[in-house]
């Protein structure tokens, strides 16, 4: 294969390489439409193709180093070795108890509207002592942070329990019909709304 004389940019060839390397169905890496690997299985096919691994990492950009990783990854695990993982593991230890968690996600769900730190600080007086931080944790833990997840949450629990809204909860969904109005969204009867 002969690259393009002339000035083009080391990208630009791998590139072209790369896409002649997907175009033929050889290899098992050959393929993949996951841009997160593409890279990489990019930097393994263009070695093969021009047989020097060397002058691939050059044209990628790459250390050598990096290719036998990617290289003894994909011999270990296959291609799907090449995704990137996690190694963060949880810290269970510094997570509050179950109690806390879960008057943390019912007060999320009376008051959608009030902040975390507003939950904080109201629960404080309830004697249930959390962070802002904890607070804010816990929500997307339980995906509720932000305004919208917890109005979704309220509407959730008020279809599945039918229990009647509260004036702060109403005044939430005052406040998001009249933030939508404001964004321009189509004026609609808001189902938790027609209830009451």
């Amino acid at each position: 294969m002969e690259l393009e004389k002339g000035r083009v940019s080391g990208f630009d060839r791998s590139a072209k390489l790369l896409n002649q390397n997907i175009k033929q169905e050889e290899t098992p890496m050959s393929h993949t439409t996951d841009k997160i690997i593409k890279h990489k299985v990019g930097l393994l096919n263009l070695a093969e193709e021009l047989g020097n691994v060397s002058k691939a990492c050059q044209v990628m950009g790459l250390s050598r180093d990096t290719f036998y990783r990617y290289k003894s990854a994909v011999e270990e695990g296959g291609i799907e070795a090449l995704f990137e993982k996690s190694r963060r593991q949880p810290n269970l230890k510094n997570r509050v108890d179950e109690k806390t968690e879960g008057a943390v996600v019912s007060y999320a769900i009376a008051y959608p509207a009030h902040g975390q730190h507003r939950a904080s600080n109201e629960l404080r007086k309830e004697g249930i002592f959390v962070s802002g931080s904890g607070v804010r944790s816990i929500w997307v833990r339980h995906s509720l942070e932000n305004f919208k997840e917890r109005l979704k949450a309220l509407e959730a629990k008020v279809a599945k329990e039918g229990i009647l809204l509260t004036e702060a909860q109403l005044a939430a969904f005052e406040r998001k019909k009249h933030d939508d109005e404001v964004c321009g969204e189509i004026e609609t009867v808001h189902p938790v709304l027609a209830q009451t």
